[in-house]
């Protein structure tokens, strides 16, 4: 993608954030009577989508239930692992949901949905009544799906896919790491949750590994082929960090099977052991837990939905958005959960007010950084095709692989230019 079409493609999507470019005035939506939407997690999608329900129908009554006071994003999480950032940085408040837009920020954790009832219980006892639930509960993991990897080992091989302690966690393990140690990263087959991406990671471990520890070794398992900007990780691995990160896919023995916490070794498919100084194992991932109690996944341990709604194809008047939907085309992304949050707040409204919902359409870009003033993407604009999301053929595209100096430069200014305004969106 040229620069001026990466420009243009930039100020595109930053209109499509713009409700009013789907044709849809907020002057439409007059009050017709108090409605109730509670919504489940207060990440990506559930925050967007509870401020835009405010904003396009400041009559509808919203609460958010989030079992934490304060939200810790997995994007930019792993410049905290390369010593980009600090974690204060990407930590951010929920008081402007409250004050600013006026939505019932509940900080909880909910147990159970009654479907029938239409009410959502808090593990705190209170029930919520509701005409309209949406639930962006994120991932959980398939603890035990590699054996020996259960809640218990991530604290000695740390995970860090949920941004906080476990962020904090690998960090110090880094740290404490002897010059000349290796890392090992185990990463998972499609489809996982990204950002934080695991080739970012590497990517950052290095940076921060070849200022402090330059005689240290990345390993990279994987139980893939091949993934997400490969060939430009690649180049960018080559060109900055020669002979430090090694690249394992699922055919050459990738894919980790057994874990031994003690020993600090992982086991492959055909019987091999690897040894790591610090073991980052990044598990199976499945809906978060709210999802499942509630019988709103499928087989897949994804949510089925209505993919121009969200709307749950399993239970009426819930709707799934984030990384535990099942979203076509699009990856289990922080963008993409924006992009649905508002696409679903669009639905919702529509629905109570009685109103025709506009086709909608989706966005997705995902930057990673592989070093300080060198940033890779990729994005891609979607559409429904036969009820499907889909991506639309030319639009978006991936960095040039011809890049230079100057275009990385500019693709990681862009990147820190997407988490501000992306931050800004779910919180100010």
């Amino acid at each position: 993608m040229s620069q001026v079409t990466r420009r243009k493609f930039v100020q595109m999507t930053a209109a499509a954030s713009a409700l009013g470019t789907l044709g849809w005035p907020f002057s439409t939506l007059a009050a017709k009577g108090k409605a109730r939407v509670v919504i489940i997690g207060g990440g990506y999608g559930g925050a967007v989508c509870a401020k835009y329900i405010r904003r396009m129908s400041a009559d509808i009554e919203v609460t958010l239930v989030e079992q934490h006071k304060q939200f810790v994003t997995c994007p930019f999480s792993n410049t905290v692992l390369g010593g980009l950032r600090r974690i204060e940085q990407i930590t951010h408040s929920y008081d402007k949901l409250k004050s600013k837009y006026g939505i019932e920020v509940i900080h909880d954790l909910a147990v159970d949905i009654d479907a029938a009832g239409k009410q959502v219980v808090l593990k705190g006892g209170k029930k919520l009544a509701y005409d309209k639930l949406v639930v962006s509960p994120g991932i959980d993991f398939r603890w035990n799906d590699i054996e020996g990897y259960d809640e218990a080992a991530s604290e000695i091989m740390p995970h860090a896919w949920k941004a906080g302690p476990q962020t904090l966690l690998l960090r110090k393990q880094l740290e404490a790491m002897k010059d000349g140690g290796t890392v090992l990263l185990a990463a998972p087959d499609n489809p996982f949750r990204c950002p934080p991406g695991p080739y970012e990671r590497a990517s950052l471990i290095a940076h921060y590994l070849k200022q402090h520890k330059p005689k240290s070794k990345i390993l990279i398992l994987d139980a893939k082929d091949k993934f997400s900007k490969q060939p430009l990780f690649q180049d960018g691995w080559e060109h900055l960090y020669p002979g430090m990160i090694d690249w394992v896919s699922k055919s050459a023995g990738g894919t980790v099977k057994r874990v031994d916490t003690k020993a600090m070794k992982v086991e492959n498919d055909n019987g091999f052991i690897y040894e790591g100084d610090v073991i980052n194992v990044i598990p199976p991932q499945k809906a978060g837990a709210i999802a499942r109690k509630a019988g709103l996944v499928d087989q897949s341990g994804w949510c089925p939905v209505n993919q121009t709604t969200f709307e749950s194809t399993v239970h009426k008047d819930i709707h799934v958005i984030g990384d535990a939907s099942i979203a076509g085309k699009m990856p289990k992304s922080g963008f993409s959960a924006g992009s649905q949050g508002k696409v679903c707040a669009m639905a919702v409204v529509s629905a109570l007010r009685g109103l025709e919902m506009p086709e909608p359409s989706y966005v997705n870009t995902c930057y990673s950084i592989v070093a300080p003033d060198y940033g890779i993407s990729v994005a891609a604009v979607y559409r429904l095709e036969a009820g499907v999301i889909t991506p639309v053929k030319d639009a978006g595209g991936a960095s040039p692989r011809e890049g230079d100096a100057q275009f990385r430069a500019l693709e990681y200014s862009y990147a820190q230019g997407w988490y501000a305004s992306t931050s800004a969106d779910m919180f100010d």
